[in-house]
């Protein structure tokens, strides 16, 4: 009987189903861009000192995951500085998030060699974090003025990228 009325009913299906379906995507949009908002966690960085995500608003806030043992994210790193240096005072800041089990004298003994100078905390291994899920280190996320998680890229990144990136979406908010 089913089949039966199906064959008959197709058109009316179709529009129910894409309805539906249309229906669903919104609600799935609407949340997906609730949940991109970053989450104003406490946080406190390797020297001792307490901060939120709140504090930055206003800025652009680069949030990279790394480690001691990987590679790119030892070869992003200058990068990263030289991002923080140049928008600190103005547009941007960079925080990172040590990924490891091994003592902050360890993780500030590396920092200190690879002259690193922006906020740094440690959060131990994740994958599923306020700002989004890590894949793979390095991962760094781009929160937006607003506070808005606004990219995340898995591997490393460049100043350029995060400018050009930055760029991008100033035009895009202004049209």
């Amino acid at each position: 009987m089913l089949i039966f009325l199906s064959k008959y009913y197709s058109c009316y299906e179709m529009d129910i189903n894409h309805t539906m379906k249309k229906t669903l995507l919104l609600l799935l949009l609407s949340f997906y861009s609730l949940s991109l908002y970053a989450v104003d966690m406490s946080m406190t960085d390797l020297k001792g000192k307490q901060s939120k995500i709140s504090d930055y608003l206003g800025k652009w806030i680069v949030v990279n995951y790394w480690a001691t043992w990987c590679p790119p994210c030892r070869e992003e790193m200058p990068e990263l500085q030289a991002f923080h240096d140049d928008h600190e005072k103005t547009d941007g800041v960079v925080l990172g998030f040590n990924t490891e089990v091994i003592g902050e004298d360890d993780i500030q003994e590396f920092l200190e060699d690879y002259f690193v100078t922006y906020p740094n905390f440690r959060v131990g291994p994740v994958s599923d974090t306020e700002f989004g899920k890590v894949p793979g280190l390095p991962t760094t996320f781009l929160i937006s003025p607003e506070g808005k998680v606004e990219a995340r890229q898995v591997g490393g990144v460049t100043q350029e990228m995060i400018e050009r990136y930055m760029k991008k979406w100033s035009d895009k908010q202004q049209n």
